[in-house]
């Protein structure tokens, strides 16, 4: 028998993670249509910081905003209101533990601003902050930043890559001991703040940075990898990583995938959690729950929810007949957009052989996502059949109403899944990297 001493830190228990994915009134496309929908409040602030506290006392590891650059078409609902990163920084103020993350779009960005905002919010936060890199999607957006279109995704995702790499460089270019406040002498010692003289394909930044190292070093880096590009660059730097998964099986396909690959750029694949996006409907039976779905989905605009679908398949779908089975699509190979929501259509289209209004109203909420539908200990029992077998190690949780399906999953799934020993019962950490697991990167 070993008499070696237990490394508790090695043995403890794994633990499922959650994000909150905080959008408009909630992510069903009719949400915003419900009578008890938020759609007012969604220019007041409170509203928010009042979702990050409910996540926060669901012990949440994070909120988490998307973000777009076009407008979109406004008749058809709410999407964007707040620029998220100041959002952020208000929600810093009302919480004291929760992770903040926003996307922030390396194609629309420069890696000096965005080093410097997100620096600032971790400071501000006192090491809470995470950065959801993306390249951006469509054309809409490409126009408000003086292009035509978007740049082929070779083009977007290799300045992506070096994007990072400067960002990286720039939040390391203050030693972590640099500031000496020192009175009689320096603010900071000018021999620990460093230029970084990057000279690349897309970037010319001599640094360094004009906001000292944050309390976690650098914020943590989310990446949501779907085409072979987005994987690679996922598995290079994430360390945590959005997915699309409608089923169990293409949870499991995507997460040993991803794993391998992390595995392969010489990363430890259990330091990356990989977090599913996930929607609920919770009832005190499955009947109930079932009834709440079709509620919500009874409210759906039917021109609208065509003209998104049209949207994640790149054609024109008005004219579909709704109660006929849905068109043939193009393989994946042939399909020029965002690689992961399509395939999940395609993935749908094959399993279940739905009508055009059936697809509708599984994309309606989430677009694709994994749904859950039924008790709380059912959606539990749910929860740790993918956490356990190797498909997920956590979920971004996309309520499909808000705040009512956040309050519900924190209220009636969380405490299932305490008494099962899958999940947290306090914070042990003060940072999102202490919520993740994650060491803090030296400069």
């Amino acid at each position: 028998m070993s008499t070696h001493p237990i490394n508790t830190a090695e043995t403890a228990p794994r633990q499922l993670h959650f994000n909150a994915f905080l959008n408009a009134c909630g992510h069903h496309q009719a949400a915003w249509r419900h009578p008890d929908s938020a759609v007012e409040q969604l220019g007041s602030i409170e509203h928010y910081e009042r979702l990050a506290q409910t996540a926060e006392a669901g012990l949440f590891d994070a909120v988490f905003f998307a973000d777009g650059h076009s407008a979109g078409n406004p008749a058809a609902g709410p999407r964007w209101f707040f620029e998220p990163l100041t959002a952020l920084a208000a929600m810093a103020r009302s919480t004291s533990r929760i992770g903040l993350i926003s996307t922030v779009s390396t194609t629309f960005y420069t890696p000096y601003h965005a080093a410097r905002m997100l620096a600032s919010l971790d400071h501000l936060s006192a090491g809470r902050i995470g950065w959801n890199v993306v390249t951006s999607m469509f054309d809409a957006e490409a126009r408000n930043h003086s292009m035509d279109s978007m740049p082929a995704s070779p083009e977007r995702y290799a300045r992506a890559a070096e994007f990072i790499d400067v960002a990286l460089a720039l939040w390391d270019s203050w030693a972590d001991d640099a500031v000496l406040a020192d009175r009689s002498g320096f603010f900071a010692d000018p021999e620990k703040v460093r230029p970084i003289n990057h000279d690349g394909e897309h970037f010319g930044v001599a640094g360094p940075l004009n906001v000292p190292r944050g309390p976690q070093g650098r914020p943590v880096l989310f990446q949501a990898g779907a085409s072979e590009s987005g994987r690679q660059l996922a598995a290079r730097h994430a360390e945590g990583i959005y997915a699309v998964a409608y089923d169990l099986a293409s949870g499991q396909d995507y997460y040993a995938d991803l794993k391998q690959r992390i595995a392969a750029e010489g990363r430890d694949p259990s330091k990356v959690a990989i977090m599913p996006g996930l929607v609920t409907y919770l009832g005190s039976t499955e009947v109930e729950a079932l009834a709440r779905q079709a509620e919500v989905d009874a409210l759906l605009p039917t021109e609208q929810s065509l003209a998104q679908l049209g949207m994640f398949i790149g054609q024109d779908c008005s004219e579909w007949d709704l109660d006929a089975p849905v068109p043939a699509l193009p393989p994946a190979s042939e399909f020029t957009g965002p690689q992961g929501r399509y395939a999940t259509i395609l993935r749908i289209v094959e399993a279940e052989r739905p009508t055009v209004r059936q697809l509708l109203g599984r994309l309606a909420a989430g677009g694709g996502h994994c749904t859950m539908v039924g008790t709380p200990e059912q959606v539990a029992d749910s929860i740790e059949r993918w956490f356990t077998s190797g498909a997920a190690d956590g979920f971004n949780l996309m309520p499909p109403m808000l705040p009512d399906s956040l309050e519900e999953f924190v209220d009636r799934v969380v405490p299932v899944l305490q008494r099962r020993g899958l999940y947290r019962t306090e914070y042990s950490t003060h940072t999102l990297r202490g919520h993740l697991g994650l060491e803090r990167p030296e400069a």
